[in-house]
């Protein structure tokens, strides 16, 4: 291939697109990634773990039309979350809710999902009895 050509068209990689705020706004269904999860106990230094240690989602479908969170999973499939309130704030869209966890098991949190209306990045937030955690990733529109 002509290397005038080939740094042409590699250069267009670098070319940053334009997102547009619909995208991120509720309107449409997003697919969420969690790239980075950090976990806090009392007493102790927060620590980075992977979703699988917290037993969270490595991808999440957001259907603000359904109220719902769905993990993407094949052992999850299907499962969901309610979502309890939404609202756009700041150029964020915040999302709420409250899951009990397993029923013989005290571990019920309370969460936040608030994902940037201009880069679909998002930041979760749980917090149960003597735990908290702090999820970051990226959501793109299905």
């Amino acid at each position: 291939m002509n290397k005038m050509i080939f740094t042409g068209i590699a250069s267009l990689a670098f070319v940053p697109t334009l997102v547009s705020a619909g995208n991120f706004d509720g309107s449409k269904p997003l697919l969420c990634a969690s790239i980075e999860v950090i976990e806090c106990l009392p007493g102790e230094e927060c620590l980075r773990v992977t979703p699988e240690v917290i037993d969270a989602p490595q991808f999440i479908r957001v259907d603000m039309k359904a109220k719902t969170l769905t993990t993407s999973l094949a052992a999850d499939a299907g499962k969901t979350s309610a979502i309890e309130r939404s609202e756009v704030v700041d150029g964020k869209l915040m999302i709420q809710g409250a899951e009990d966890g397993s029923p013989e098991v005290q571990d019920g949190v309370g969460w936040t999902l608030a994902i940037s209306e201009n880069t679909g990045k998002m930041v979760v937030t749980a917090s149960g009895d003597d735990v908290a955690f702090v999820i970051f990733g990226a959501c793109t529109p299905l």
